[in-house]
Parts: C-alpha cells; structure tokens; sequence
C-alpha cells in the first residue's frame, strides 16, 4: 500500500550541504530504498493472484487462504506504532536493515513451508517488515540528499512503491502460473537479499534526532478534518480490498477465464492503475475533495458492477479496467487528503494513518473472505463496490462542511 510522504519519523538535517549536486552513489542509495519499497509491497499483495493455486495445493477455502492478506494488514498497522516508538534512537540504517531480513525469511518460510499454519506465520513475520517500513524507511529519503533534491528522491521512493501496488498481483499471477506459487515468493526473497546488500553497502549513518513517544501517535485525532480523512481511508480499503482479494478466483470461477488470461488482465489492471495514478494527482492537485469522492465513485461502480455483467469477457474487461484507474487513483487520493488537512501533524501522525490504512486492509480482505466462504465469490465484490460508494457519500457530505470550519477555526 501507499503510505504518508511524512511518517512519523522526525528528519534530520541532510548531510550535504544545499547546494551539491547528489552523486550517483546517493542516487544508488535512495533507488536501494524504492527497490525495498517495491519489494515489499509486491510482496504483501502476492498471494491475492495466486489464491486458486495456494488454496489447491493446500486444500483450504479460498475465503481462508485470504487470511494470508489479512494477517500481515492486522500485523503492519501493529508494527507500524510499535516500530515506531520501539526503535527509540537507533540508526535507522540499522532498522531499514532488519525491516528487509524479516521480510527475505518471510518469503523464505512461504517458499519451503509445508502447511497453511507455517506459511500464515510467514506472512506475519512480513507484516512486521511492511508496517516497520513505512514508519521508518519512507522517510529515509529525503535525509539522504540535499534539500532541493528531497522531493525528487521522495518521488523515487513511492515509484517503487506505485510500482509494487499495481504490479504485485499480475506479476505474482504471471510467475505463478509459469513457474509456480512458491516460485513467485522465493523470487521475492531474492529481491530481499538483492535490495538488502545494496543498501548495507550504499546506506549511511541516519541517526533519529529525538524518539517518538506513544504521546505523539494519536495528534491527527485532534484535526476535524484528517478524522474525515481516516474514515475515508477505512471505508476504502475495506471495499477496495473486500473485492481485489478475490479479483482472481471471480475472473476463473465466474467469468470461465483461464489462468493465463486472467494474468494478462491483470497486468491491464495494474497499467491502467498507473494512468489512474496520474490523473489521480492532477485532480487532486485542484481539489483533494473531488479527487476523493470521484476515486471513490469509480471503485465503487466497478465493484458493484462487476457480478451484474462480468459473465461475459468483453463486459468483464472493461470493468476491470475502469476498476484499475480508481485503484490507481486511491493511494495519491488518500494522501493528498490527508497532507492538505494536516501537513504539520503528519510527522508524528503518519503512523496513525499507516496503521488506520493496513487495518482496513487486514479488515476487508477478511470481509470479502466471510462473504466468499458463506454467499460465493461475487458478493465480495457487492460488499467492497458498497464499502467504497459509502466513502464518496461520506465525503461529499461532511468533507464540505468540515473542511470549511477547518479554515474558519
């Protein structure tokens, strides 16, 4: 998932002076953080193409085999306040080290494990790697070059991230059915190991100039307007992930596409979520709130759409695609939200929202799971089209109003 551009870990002054130029080395360095970045994200949405196969092999239900989404979400919005304070003033090279083993043995544990139990722990232990990263690595960046440069290494930091969100499921359904699920993850360990020498040999000292306390956690509670913005990011994750964890076993089941296909759909989603990114920005560079609302709309139109029309492949293709531009369009939404309703509070607020974000994704993946096991696969996609059009009314309706007795108070 995408994260604040400000997480809760205070920044130091960088340690060039303003006016030199980065050297390739520091380039090197911020790539090493996007490159993780990318690793991780991909990672925590692997298995949402892969669920008919995990769930064959291992003989669970595929609503059950959803838990392995659920359970890093509920374990990274942990970690994400747990890493946070737990840290204190260690050098956050030494943490953004770690944070990329838990995540290589993570991987390792699902590639070898023999049974459901042993991979669900897998996946925990990546949902402390997820969580940690964006309470501490995101912020990495912009230490590492001049002031100048901070919102171009930021931009390089969440194309990785960007990246790993639209690409995670097709690429994971693509390995999965050339090589095999467990192919799919000990790729991804390798990636770990890759990123985690890079950064060993390229990162910096990054000492914290204070350590955030559990007092700083809570402070965009007190702010209107980012409280609008965290039940916006609730509502959405829930109907995006109730319907997208399930993506794969309703194109097979429902829409008869075979595995290949719906690998090549999928890829066709995650490229339509890269435009759905752009524009995404550009209209919420003009207004956060019709940004919000429009994403939230076209999530939610397609959700609900879907089992209506998604017998047939054409019908079933357009959908997905218009599905992909609002996916691509929520992370940049959220975040354009919350930045404008509290620039200040979200550097020792950020970790709120990351842990709001990752619960509401463990959150709907569950959802979607009940839905599945008890009504079949289409009411998930019921369920998160109704979650996400609740956020454009939620929006629409109290946005307005709150955000104009923001600006009066």
């Amino acid at each position: 998932m995408h994260a604040p551009a400000s997480a809760a870990e205070p920044l130091s002054p960088s340690p060039l002076p303003d006016g030199a130029p980065p050297g390739l080395a520091t380039w090197l360095a911020v790539l090493s953080v996007g490159i993780g970045a990318f690793a991780l994200v991909t990672t925590e949405f692997l298995p949402v193409g892969l669920l008919p196969q995990i769930a064959a092999e291992l003989r669970v239900s595929e609503g059950l085999a959803g838990m392995l989404v659920t359970v890093p979400g509920i374990v990274a919005a942990i970690a994400a306040l747990g890493v946070t304070v737990g840290v204190g003033r260690a050098d956050r090279r030494h943490v953004l080290w770690a944070l990329m083993g838990v995540m290589v043995v993570s991987n390792l544990l699902v590639t070898f494990a023999s049974s459901f139990w042993t991979i669900l722990l897998g996946r925990s232990l990546l949902g402390i790697g997820v969580g940690g990263f964006w309470s501490i690595g995101v912020a990495i960046g912009p230490r590492l070059v001049p002031l100048r440069y901070t919102t171009r290494a930021t931009a390089l930091i969440f194309g990785g991230v960007s990246i790993g969100t639209v690409a995670g499921v097709p690429a994971g359904a693509l390995i999965g059915e050339l090589l095999g699920w467990r192919t799919a993850f000990g790729i991804a360990a390798g990636i770990g190991v890759l990123v985690l020498a890079i950064q060993v040999f390229l990162l910096p000292p990054l000492p914290p100039t204070k350590a955030t306390t559990v007092r700083d956690l809570p402070l965009l509670l007190k702010n209107p307007k980012a409280r609008i913005g965290l039940v916006a990011t609730v509502l959405m994750f829930i109907g995006q992930f109730a319907a997208y964890t399930y993506i794969t076993p309703f194109l097979v089941q429902v829409t008869q596409m075979s595995a290949r296909t719906v690998s090549a759909l999928l890829l066709a989603y995650g490229a339509a979520g890269f435009v759905g990114n752009i524009a995404g920005g550009w209209i919420a560079e003009r207004s956060a709130r019709a940004a919000l609302i429009a994403t939230a709309l076209v999530l939610g139109s397609a959700t609900a759409l879907l089992p209506l029309f998604g017998n047939g492949a054409v019908a079933a293709t357009v959908i997905i695609m218009v599905w992909g531009l609002g996916f691509g369009a929520m992370p940049i939404s959220l975040q354009n939200w919350m930045f404008r309703a509290a620039p200040d509070g979200m550097e020792t607020g950020g970790a709120l929202f990351v842990a709001t974000a990752q619960v509401a994704l463990a959150s709907g993946s569950g959802v979607g799971g009940i839905a599945v096991d008890h009504l079949g696969v289409p009411s998930a996609m019921i369920v998160g089209g109704a979650f996400a059009l609740a956020t454009a009314a939620v929006v629409w309706h109290f946005g307005r109003e709150r955000a104009r007795l923001h600006v009066v108070h």
